[in-house]
């Protein structure tokens, strides 16, 4: 494991994860979010294909991130793990409020300099409706690359419930 993708649905706790494993196994550490968000107002990267690929030609790193449609591929085929957090909804949602609350309450500056904010909830894009609308997309679309070929030979860890990955994570 020098080149690890930990992936699922928003909230699943891929940053938190993603996190240990970096200081567990010495490896640099990048927060997709952090990436793909450059400025305020949600600005978008607009260089995102060239860092990331910079990134990934590196020999270790771990990312918190099936990545975005631009990127996936490229993260993918460079990648030797996948640590795929395949909770249920019931899981992941109660995990994805407290912290959309947590942010918003306390003014919390994320990705960019931005903020969660109450407006921001009416939006298709905040991350409690994105993580309900998109989790069985994700969840269909993780399986489907992990038996695809063109990603052979990746190392493929599925945990069903965060209990077998607190398990998985002590025992390295």
């Amino acid at each position: 494991m020098k080149r690890i993708l930990v992936v699922g649905a928003t909230g699943a706790g891929k940053s938190t994860l993603a996190r240990t494993l970096s200081g567990r196994l010495g490896l640099a550490y990048h927060e997709m979010d952090a990436l793909y968000f450059s400025g305020p107002d949600w600005a978008v990267n607009q260089q995102l294909a060239k860092d990331v690929s910079q990134l990934v030609a590196g020999p270790h790193w771990v990312i918190d991130s099936i990545g975005s449609p631009e990127v996936r591929d490229l993260m993918w085929e460079r990648a030797d793990t996948v640590i795929w957090l395949d909770y249920a909804k019931r899981v992941v949602m109660p995990r994805v409020l407290r912290r959309s609350v947590r942010r918003t309450v306390t003014r919390e500056v994320i990705f960019g300099g931005n903020r969660e904010t109450w407006r921001g909830w009416l939006s298709r894009e905040h991350p409690v409706r994105w993580s309900w609308s998109q989790h069985a997309g994700r969840r269909r679309e993780v399986g489907r690359r992990t038996v695809d070929p063109r990603f052979n030979p990746l190392v493929t860890l599925h945990f069903r419930h965060p209990d077998d990955t607190a398990a998985w994570v002590r025992s390295l």
